[in-house]
């Protein structure tokens, strides 16, 4: 079921605060909205949220069995990453790369990031694509679907329909072929082994390196320049040469 609100502060937000109420928001339930007044991506920064692009959350009810939750993160960008793909010409297929933890870019250009929030038993994840508008990020080079695809015409609630049908597709092969597998999927779509990465944690530290894998959890593996190997669990990753053709 998709849900649809002319505006709103934020999807994530609203869907969070439905949960914390005691509504029953069941998995598969999608809240769109045509703008945001208050859309976030990570670490508080904002979502600049324009009529055109995509802006929508859905809710995955965590079970007993369920691989680890965070790794809802690698489930996600898959979905995003196999729906900015089909949306692409041919010539930017093998440009679209998923970026550890949250974003999808096309040529270095980020078109689509994700966010994911807990609430109790249940995952609220939201979901941005730019279709139609490529919002400025100060020191980020962004893109959407119109820019690179002049025959894309499809609004955000068409696109979402597709959207849907690929995030469930992807829940249920989580739960089926569990971690490995999903990460194999993941590491074939996402930037390549020794792509340099620069990580801040937010606490006024940067940490450089190269891409070296993910660890069984979907945590970020980086190379350091002395040969050891950090693994990072949360923070801003930026391709070194993200933003670049």
């Amino acid at each position: 079921m998709i849900e649809t609100v002319a505006s709103t502060g934020s999807t994530n937000a609203d869907l969070v605060a439905r949960l914390r109420s005691g509504e029953a928001v069941p998995e598969g339930f999608w809240l769109r909205a045509e703008t945001q007044t208050g859309g976030k991506g990570r670490s508080g920064r904002a979502w600049v949220s324009p009529p055109g692009n995509l802006y929508a959350s859905t809710v995955v009810t965590l079970t007993p069995g369920d691989p680890p939750p965070q790794t809802l993160a690698l489930v996600m960008g898959l979905a995003v990453h196999e729906q900015v793909t089909a949306s692409l010409m041919q010539a930017d297929h093998a440009h679209v790369l998923i970026k550890w933890p949250n974003d999808v870019l096309v040529r270095g250009a980020k078109i689509a990031g994700i966010l994911l929030e807990r609430s109790g038993d249940a995952i609220v994840a939201g979901i941005g694509i730019n279709l139609a508008y490529a919002p400025e990020i100060a020191g980020r080079a962004t893109t959407c679907i119109a820019a690179r695809n002049a025959k894309y015409d499809a609004g955000p609630d068409y696109a979402l329909t597709f959207l849907a049908k690929r995030v469930a597709e992807n829940l249920a092969r989580w739960r089926l072929d569990g971690v490995t597998d999903l990460i194999r999927r993941w590491s074939k779509a996402a930037h390549p082994l020794g792509s340099p990465l620069s990580v801040n944690s937010g606490e006024g530290g940067v940490l450089r390196g190269t891409f070296a894998g993910l660890d069984p959890t979907g945590s970020l593996l980086l190379r350091l320049d002395n040969g050891a190997t950090q693994t990072i669990h949360a923070g801003d990753v930026s391709l070194i040469a993200e933003g670049k053709p």
